[in-house]
C-alpha cells in the first residue's frame, strides 16, 4: 500500500537472506526498526534498531504514526505474533505485512505432519495448562515455548498431568544455520528460538458435559456431575457466547461451558475462599484468558459485566436478584437457575408462573453401602428452571 507508514516484516533464523525485496526496501527506507534484540541483530538495524519494551507496548510504534516504521517478528506477524497485537491500534491503509514462513509450518514440515490436523499453540508467553484442553490420544500440538529451559519445565508438566508418555520432539532455531531436531530432551544447553512438538498417547479429558467432580477442588458446594451435566445442557454453550455465572462457587459450570465451546465467562462470588478457590480450578484447566471472577455478592457489580447471553444462577438467589436480573440482560438471554432449598424453589414457582419457561424436577439416587449389603441413597431433589428473557 503506498500511502502505509508501517511495514511489518517476518523474519526467520537465516536473516535477511530469507527476506524478499519488497522487505528489504522497507528496511533501507524505514526511519525506525523495531524488534526484538535477536531480530535487530540477525538484520543489523545498528542505530535505526529499537527494542520492544517488556512487557510488550505498542505505544513506541504508534508515536511514529506518519513516519516510515518497519517491525520485525518472527515468521507469520499474524500468527502468535506482533501484527495481531498492533491492529487494533491501526486503521486499513496504514499498514502491510510482509510474512515469512512461521514456525509452525517449518516445523510441520521438517516433521512430516500435516498442518491442518496439528494444534498450534504460543506458549512462550501463556502458562502450560493451555495444553489440558486439547491434549488426547493421538493428538498432535506444535508450540513455541519461552526459552531453553522451558523445554524441561514442559516435560515435567506432561508427566504429572496426565500424559507422562507424551512423545516430545525439541526443534530450535528452525530455518537458519543452527537449526537442530532432537527426539525427547536435548542433553545440553538449548539454543532460541526453540518449539516443541508434541504427540499425545494417553487418555485426555472427556469431550462430554459433566466431568468428574475429583477434577474440581471444592468444599462440597459444587454441582454435581449428573446435574452439572444437565445444567450445560440447559444453558446449550455456543461459540462466541458470555455466560455470567452467578454464584460460582468452585468454578465448575463455568470451566465446563468454556470446554464446551463458550467464549467467556464472568463469574461472581462473594466468599473469598471459595472464588480463591475457582481461579485455582479455572487456572488448572487452562482457562484463566477466558474466565473473570470478581469476588462479590450479586446484585452488585453486574453492570460492570460484559453483556452475557446465557445466565446461570448457582448460589445467592434472591427476589432481589432475578428481579435486577430480568432489568439488565437483554431480551433472548437465556437464564438457567437450580433451586435446592424450598425458599428457593418457591421463588422459582412464582417466577416461572409470571415469565413462562421450562421446569425440570431432579431426583438422583446412587447405590450405598447399608451394612453389608447396598441401597440407594438419595440426594437432594433440584428443581431447575430454564428461561429466555
Amino acid at each position: 500500500m503506498r500511502d502505509a507508514w508501517l511495514t511489518i516484516i517476518g523474519l526467520n533464523e537465516d536473516g535477511p537472506a530469507g527476506l524478499a525485496p519488497a522487505s528489504h526496501a522497507a528496511l533501507a527506507d524505514a526511519k525506525t526498526v523495531f524488534g526484538g534484540p535477536r531480530h535487530l541483530d540477525l538484520i543489523g538495524a545498528g542505530d535505526k534498531g529499537q527494542a520492544w519494551p517488556v512487557p510488550f507496548d505498542p505505544t513506541p510504534v504508534l508515536a511514529q504514526r506518519g513516519t516510515p516504521v518497519v517491525v520485525l517478528a518472527s515468521g507469520d506477524p499474524f500468527w502468535f505474533g506482533a501484527g495481531g497485537s498492533l491492529m487494533a491500534h491501526l486503521t486499513p491503509g496504514e499498514w502491510v505485512s510482509h510474512p515469512a514462513p512461521s514456525t509452525f509450518q517449518l516445523a510441520a514440515n521438517r516433521l512430516g505432519w500435516r498442518l491442518e490436523e496439528t494444534i498450534c499453540l504460543g506458549l512462550h508467553a501463556a502458562p502450560f495448562a493451555r495444553l489440558r484442553p486439547v491434549l488426547g490420544k493421538g493428538v498432535r500440538v506444535i508450540c513455541t515455548l519461552r526459552d531453553g529451559s522451558a523445554v524441561a519445565e514442559l516435560s515435567a508438566w506432561l508427566a504429572t498431568n496426565g500424559h507422562p508418555n507424551a512423545r516430545l520432539t525439541v526443534l530450535e532455531c528452525l530455518g537458519g544455520p543452527r537449526e537442530r531436531i532432537t527426539p525427547g530432551l536435548p542433553d545440553d544447553p538449548i539454543g532460541a528460538p526453540v518449539s516443541a512438538a508434541i504427540e499425545a498417547t494417553d487418555p485426555g479429558l472427556p469431550r462430554a458435559s459433566g466431568l468428574p467432580d475429583e477434577l474440581f477442588q471444592h468444599d462440597g458446594q459444587i454441582t454435581k456431575r449428573p446435574v452439572r451435566a444437565l445444567t450445560l445442557s440447559a444453558l446449550a454453550p455456543r461459540p462466541g457466547e458470555v455466560l455470567w455465572d452467578i454464584g460460582a462457587g468452585s468454578g465448575s459450570v463455568g470451566i465446563e461451558w468454556l470446554l464446551a465451546g463458550g467464549a467467556r465467562v464472568e463469574a461472581l462470588e462473594a466468599d473469598p475462599a471459595r472464588a480463591a478457590r475457582a481461579r485455582g480450578n479455572v487456572d488448572s484447566f487452562g482457562l484463566s484468558h477466558r474466565h473473570r471472577l470478581t469476588e462479590i455478592r450479586a446484585p452488585e457489580g453486574l453492570e460492570r459485566l460484559s453483556r452475557p447471553d446465557t445466565v446461570f444462577i448457582g448460589g445467592g438467589a434472591s427476589d432481589a436478584l432475578l428481579a435486577r436480573l430480568w432489568d439488565l440482560i437483554p431480551p433472548g438471554t437465556r437464564l438457567v437457575m437450580n433451586a435446592v432449598t424450598l425458599e428457593t424453589e418457591a421463588l422459582v414457582l412464582d417466577w416461572s408462573a409470571r415469565q413462562g419457561g421450562d421446569l425440570l424436577k431432579v431426583e438422583l439416587s446412587e447405590a450405598a453401602p447399608i451394612g453389608r449389603k447396598r441401597g440407594w441413597r438419595a440426594a437432594l431433589p433440584i428443581l431447575q428452571w430454564s428461561v429466555s428473557r
